[in-house]
């Protein structure tokens, strides 16, 4: 039996467009994009994992932060369930501000691409409910069926 994991994500927002990480699950054959952020450890709060996993990732500070919900997300990824809940924030970071739309961006620690998607993109995100929870509307459904 595995464990709930408790996660902190941040989406940076700029001209219609929303900062992802993009990610593949070749047992579904899925490309996806997944909010930035990482796993809360013991005595740090959501606030501060955010901050570190952007500085580690992406080396820019926050500027500002906003809680926007809390989603449970039950999911598959490479074949194998997971259970999270994950601590969704709005964020602004000035560092990111001259980023141009189309630049690609690469998370420093693992090398998975970050780039600037459509808020209203086709490419599945995850967890399910970030971008809902971004428009400021209720997720109908939280993540029983996603992937990672």
């Amino acid at each position: 039996m595995g464990s709930i994991r408790n996660i902190s994500v941040g989406l940076p927002v700029k001209n219609g467009h929303v900062l992802l990480s993009e990610s593949f699950d070749g047992v579904r054959d899925l490309r996806f994009h997944r909010a930035v952020g990482g796993g809360i450890e013991f005595g740090e709060t959501a606030v501060q994992v955010l901050r570190r996993e952007f500085r580690e990732e992406l080396d820019v500070a926050l500027d500002e932060v906003r809680l926007l919900g809390v989603l449970e997300n039950l999911f598959e990824y490479e074949g194998q369930p997971g259970h999270e809940y994950v601590h969704v924030f709005a964020v602004r970071l000035a560092d990111l501000d001259a980023v141009p739309l189309d630049a690609e961006l690469v998370v420093l620690d693992e090398g998975s691409p970050v780039r600037w998607a459509p808020v209203d993109t086709d490419v599945p995100v995850f967890p399910d409910g970030v971008l809902e929870l971004l428009a400021g509307t209720v997720p109908a459904t939280q993540g029983d069926h996603s992937t990672r």
